[in-house]
Formats: structure tokens, sequence, C-alpha cells
């Protein structure tokens, strides 16, 4: 199966590091014109350097503004230009007992998490539909089916967004254009190993950490470890491709069999 996205552009939001970062090196190995995002202008040139640098007949750009905002979110687009993929990666979490989350913390979650999708997306979309092409992916989580107790506003957002991509796919149809969400499972990046220390012993070796967490607090997980961000990019390249042209309004699992679910 060959995957080539020459002479697509594809904008990742929050793409830095982490799991945006491996999303937007992934989109530049199948050859499209990756804008890399972050708010931290030295972050981003960074991510850009480290991706031209392993695939030096790349197009990389920088858009260097926070998207959770009207206003960086405008100037993102506009020094996208024509965005065939866009990805809607940017999220935050972090575990706060249920009953100690304030009204503050719930609208930051929704701000970041869900509305900064829904704006990209209500700005982008019509220019796809026109043209007949286009793809829009949501990076979601397992947390938006199993509600985690400590991160309910997480799961809360993440839960409204797998809503957004069904109901932004319905406006898309029979367009050419397709809307889907990607189901994240616990994934192995620097944020969550901040995560992981803060519900186990600090004093513990990473790996051992990692064991006791999915123990612990994941044991449903069939994988067994957490997830690579590479595994969670193979998906979205993929989804991105004119290969899943038929594959629109899905929420589609790279959850390493946490969800205990037959259907994706």
């Amino acid at each position: 199966m060959h995957i080539d996205l020459s002479r697509k552009t594809a904008l990742v939001t929050g793409s830095s590091a982490g799991i945006g970062f491996s999303i937007a090196r992934g989109l530049a190995g199948a050859g499209a014109e990756v804008v890399v995002n972050g708010r931290s202008e030295g972050t981003v040139a960074a991510a850009v350097d480290k991706i031209r640098e392993e695939f030096p007949d790349a197009v990389v750009r920088a858009a260097v503004a926070d998207v959770s905002t009207e206003e960086g979110a405008d100037r993102v687009v506009e020094s996208a230009g024509d965005v065939d993929v866009l990805v809607n990666n940017l999220g935050i979490f972090g575990a706060t007992p249920a009953l100690e989350i304030t009204d503050d913390d719930w609208r930051r979650y929704f701000e970041v998490n869900v509305l900064a999708a829904v704006r990209l997306t209500r700005l982008l979309l019509p220019a796809m539909i026109e043209r007949g092409w286009g793809r829009v992916l949501n990076i979601a989580s397992d947390s938006a089916v199993v509600i985690a107790e400590e991160m309910i506003h997480y799961g809360t957002s993440k839960t409204a967004l797998l809503a957004a991509s069904r109901g932004f796919a319905k406006a898309a149809a029979g367009t050419g254009v397709t809307v889907n969400s990607v189901i994240a499972g616990p994934t192995h990046t620097g944020g969550v190993e901040d995560f992981v220390y803060q519900l186990v012993d600090r004093s513990l070796p990473w790996e051992q950490a990692q064991r006791e967490f999915m123990r612990a607090n994941r044991p449903q997980s069939l994988l067994q470890r957490l997830i690579e961000p590479e595994e969670i990019a193979n998906m979205v390249v993929y989804l991105a491709s004119p290969l899943a042209s038929a594959t629109t309004g899905g929420a589609v699992r790279v959850d390493g069999g946490y969800v205990d679910s037959i259907l994706p």
C-alpha cells in the first residue's frame, strides 16, 4: 500500500511535539506540504528543522499562533493558505478530582479541546468542499467513551469532539471531503509521562512507573503498554490519503484495545 500526499497541504495544530509532531512528520514523509503549528516560535522552528533534516525534499512551514483563540486561528489560516488536510490535534489534559474541577477549568478545556477544532473546521471546510476534496481529522481519546473519574472535564471535551466530527461529516456529505475522528489510547509522550507521575510514585523508574500506571489505571488495555506516537500518526496518514475515501463520519480507534467494544 503506497500513500502519496504530494501536492496536498496539511495543517497540524499543536504539532511542535508529541503526537502532533509525529503526525506532521508522517505526513511530510508521505509527500505532503506540512504546516507545523504551536505557540512558541522556538519549539515550532525546532520541529520544522527536525522534519526537514529527516526529509530534505519536504516542504515544511511554520505557523506560530494559539489556535484556541479567534485571532490565533485567523493568523494560522491566513499563513497556511489552501489547506487540503486539517488535523485538529491541539489538546490539553490533566488529573483533577471530579468535585474539584472549577467552572474556569471546564471553560478552558472546552475552548482548547473543542472550540479550537470547531473554529478551524468552520474556517477551512468550505474551501475543501468547493474544491471537491479534503480531509478533516480530529484527534480524540479513549477518555471520550471511557470517562476517567480523575479527568472528566477532559473526557467530556473529547466526547464533544466526536459529536462535532460526526456533525461536520454530515455537512460535507457527498462532496469528496471526509471528516473523521481518531480515538487515541494511552500514548507515550512527555506530557503523559508527567501525568503518569501524578498518579504513581515519582521515585519509580519510567518503565516500572509505566507498567504500574497501566496495571492500576488502565487495566483493560489489551496492548498492556503505552502506544507510541508514531502508531497514532500511521492511522492519521492513512485517513488523510485518497485510500481512505470511503471512511467518513467515523471514530477510528488506535487505542490498543482499551475501549471494550467490538465496534470502531
